[in-house]
């Protein structure tokens, strides 16, 4: 299991050799960019190539300007609480990627809360950084299958 390592939230250059602590900093940077509202932190670990898709109600996917503007609107008016990351199931890597599989969670303060699988594909850009590529929101059976819920 990956150690608990303090980071900066939005600087993962060069932090880990291997892929699994890869994905969990990311996460671990990811989930404090978001719930402390770090725009600028949050949206460094995101390439601007990125694709999100399964999203229901978006069938092209979202891109990066779509899900920026959408994000910096909610940090703005405070709809979130916090972000959380349960279960880490590695897919693949190689030197400049790493794919894996997580349970997400979304709380905002009006109590209402949601979560959901999300695949990521992480790759680690020109200056060094990972950043998220691709992200897919996976179905509920699918989730029940790799083992990230009962």
């Amino acid at each position: 299991m990956p150690q608990n390592r303090e980071i900066k939230f939005y600087d993962l250059k060069e932090l880990a050799i291997e892929p699994e602590q890869i994905a969990q900093d990311w996460l671990n940077a990811s989930a404090k960019t978001a719930s402390n509202k770090d725009f600028e932190g949050h949206f460094n670990l995101i390439s601007k190539k990125v694709r999100v898709t399964g999203v229901p109600g978006f069938d092209e996917g979202i891109s990066y300007d779509d899900w920026a503007r959408q994000s910096e609107q909610e940090f703005k008016d405070n709809v979130l609480d916090k972000v959380t990351y349960d279960g880490l199931k590695m897919s693949a890597h190689n030197d400049k990627q790493v794919m894996f599989k997580t349970m997400e969670s979304v709380f905002a303060n009006d109590g209402s809360h949601r979560s959901h699988g999300v695949e990521i594909l992480l790759e680690k850009e020109e200056d060094g950084v990972w950043r998220v590529i691709q992200e897919r929101v996976m179905t509920h059976d699918e989730c029940k299958h790799v083992g990230l819920i009962a």
